[in-house]
């Protein structure tokens, strides 16, 4: 199996399971590839805050959920080890947010991942660091591996 067949089967399964991201929050699943990631997500009114705009719980949820299928497109299962987030324009309600993920190191059990939240109009609303930590098993089995 190459990477990028082995990443996209990864994006496949794991998105076929996440309630929070699909089914809660609405989130499209654009792309896995190997140490990459792109999620869409449209900023619907229950998205809001007191201020009438998007949440910056709601956009991190979109970063975080990127960086977990980047971070697991290997197939070696991965968690979140730290990360932080610069929140730098606000989303409304109707605006349509990418987030695109990529792995800029990936050294041992650890990897760092940067997120890049846009809305529609390819302005940045945000951008997250994350650091994940890999543990043992497997998003799907693979002959060779444990």
């Amino acid at each position: 199996m190459s990477p990028h067949e082995r990443a996209k089967k990864v994006g496949e399964t794991m998105f076929a399971v996440d309630t929070a991201s699909k089914d809660t929050l609405g989130m499209e699943l654009l792309s896995c590839e190997p140490g990459r990631a792109s999620i869409r997500m449209a900023v619907q009114p229950l998205h809001l805050n007191g201020h009438q705009i998007c949440h910056g719980g709601f956009i991190f949820t979109l970063a975080d959920s990127t960086f977990a299928f980047a971070c697991n497109s290997h197939n070696k299962n991965a968690v979140a080890a730290g990360c932080s987030i610069e929140f730098l324009r606000p989303a409304h309600a109707g605006d349509v947010l990418t987030c695109e993920g990529v792995e800029q190191t990936l050294s041992g059990r650890h990897g760092i991942y940067d997120m890049r939240v846009s809305n529609q109009r390819g302005e940045v609303v945000a951008l997250f660091r994350g650091k994940s930590a890999q543990i043992p098993g497997t998003v799907f089995p693979e002959e060779g591996q444990p």
